[in-house]
């Protein structure tokens, strides 16, 4: 069923040339994800790394995310998995609370070239990664909103139904 979603959305989308300017190799994060783990020396600078692998099962190795409001939290994001990255690729994209993650997947289906993000909801965006293939990592800091619940998501077309959903939850 998947294979049918993926290829009608690759003869439908255009296809856009992606930059990974932004991702930097995996580091061995697709062999064995940690959840909520500061990073080598991100304690010392006040910035908690919480380490995600999306893979082809479309679901995030880490679903719930805890913070304080004002902390500084960094998501690193790597793809594991094999099928070729306008196939089957990730990103991580923190929404303001009260956005339905269904409703905003489906706008941005047909927006490949914004990292399918409707333009006329990225005002919705709190912070996000770019898209990453297998073996790719990308990562943004940002610091935990007010307190609440905020829900994350994969904006690839159809991760969002598969599930590929999770929760910042800051108290």
């Amino acid at each position: 069923m998947y294979q049918h979603l993926i290829l009608s959305i690759m003869l439908a989308a255009p296809v856009a040339a992606q930059t990974p300017a932004t991702q930097k190799p995996a580091a061995g994060a697709t062999q064995k994800p940690s959840t909520e783990k500061p990073a080598a020396g991100a304690a010392a600078k006040g910035v908690r790394t919480i380490e995600i692998v999306g893979s082809e099962d479309m679901k995030y190795s880490v679903p719930t995310i805890t913070a304080k409001p004002g902390e500084q939290i960094r998501v690193r994001l790597t793809a594991k998995g094999s099928m070729p990255k306008i196939a089957m690729a990730h990103n991580f994209v923190l929404l303001q609370p009260g956005t339905d993650p269904a409703s905003f997947a489906n706008e941005g289906a047909m927006h490949r070239g914004s990292d399918f993000i409707a333009p006329g909801l990225a005002g919705r965006v709190i912070a996000k990664t770019a898209m990453v293939g297998a073996g790719e990592t990308a990562e943004v800091t940002l610091t935990a909103p007010g307190p609440g619940s905020y829900p994350f998501i994969c904006t690839f077309p159809g991760h969002v139904q598969a599930g590929m959903v999770g929760t910042l939850v800051v108290r």
